[in-house]
């Protein structure tokens, strides 16, 4: 994604969501996996104090068939839940501490676009 469109209040987010949003799991995980403790960071510190509104808004459309400015809005929140704990609980690593590396699990049904 490189041009997002988001809903008018979250506006602010669009260069947050043109790295992290992304259509499939498989791409969003790999943006995660060469995240920075500092990228980690942004997202979160950019995230998590709008949660509970990117949520509301979220809630009032559809999964499928949402306008592509919540539907971005959308791939953002999943990057986020998928990033979130490595900047809570491991330190900003892209690793899970006492883990098998993630790129060892290959989902199959991981490039579906959401």
């Amino acid at each position: 994604m490189t041009h997002p469109i988001l809903p008018a209040p979250f506006a602010d987010l669009a260069p947050l969501a043109a790295h992290w949003a992304r259509p499939s799991e498989n791409e969003r995980s790999e943006i995660r996996w060469s995240a920075s403790p500092a990228e980690f960071k942004a997202l979160y510190e950019a995230m998590m104090p709008r949660l509970d509104d990117i949520l509301r808004l979220l809630s009032d459309h559809p999964a499928s068939g949402m306008p592509e400015e919540v539907h971005d809005l959308f791939l953002l929140a999943c990057a986020f839940a998928e990033a979130s704990p490595h900047h809570e609980l491991y330190g900003g690593s892209s690793a899970v501490p006492y883990s098998f590396d993630a790129r060892r699990f290959v989902r199959t049904d991981g490039d579906a676009a959401l």
